[in-house]
């Protein structure tokens, strides 16, 4: 199954203006943009996650360690390329992404109590253990912020599952941080 990668010309009337917004904020519209443009309400859908998933209480460097982890852990080579240079821009630490992306602990016991929480969200359809609730909080997150982070991963799993389907093309503009899949599914 293919499917277009649209432009602001060839999107359809619904996701126009919204491809136009993405546009205009990033300077490039990402093909992932592009490939959700074409249902309309998928793409509104993880806009609004988005915008509510940035309003979270979550930092930006949390926010970041949140969706690398998501796209890690679902195996999206698309996301992971494109949050690892989001992470950078966000000023995550270089040898953080590079744990979060080979699936080592983090140094920062903060951010790992985080990235470990959204792991065992994804990967035990959110079933995580009650020591790593605890750590969690430990670490200084509140308990409500659990739910922020549930936010990440349903916003992120949006697009780790429409990259998988339509093998978006990695951006350009992600090529510096291109990410193999090394674990089997």
């Amino acid at each position: 199954m293919q499917f277009d990668v649209h432009t602001q010309e060839t999107a359809p009337a619904e996701s126009r203006n919204m491809v136009k917004s993405v546009e205009k904020r990033f300077g490039f519209l990402p093909n992932l943009i592009g490939v959700m443009a074409n249902a309309p309400p998928l793409l509104s859908a993880y806009l609004n996650l988005s915008g509510l998933f940035e309003g979270s209480s979550l930092t930006p460097q949390e926010q970041q360690i949140v969706l690398l982890t998501v796209s890690e852990s679902n195996h999206c080579e698309y996301c992971v390329a494109a949050h690892s240079v989001g992470a950078g821009m966000c000023s995550v630490p270089r040898d953080e992404i590079k744990a979060v992306r080979e699936r080592q602990p983090l140094t920062d016991g903060r951010l790992q109590a985080l990235r470990q929480l959204t792991m065992e969200i994804v990967e035990t359809q959110g079933w995580p253990s009650e020591d790593t609730l605890d750590d969690f909080v430990a670490a200084g997150f509140r308990p409500e912020q659990v739910l922020e982070v549930i936010l990440g991963v349903g916003m992120k799993t949006l697009s780790n599952y429409t990259n998988h389907v339509a093998r978006t093309p990695l951006d350009d503009e992600f090529a510096v941080e291109a990410w193999t899949n090394r674990h089997t599914i």
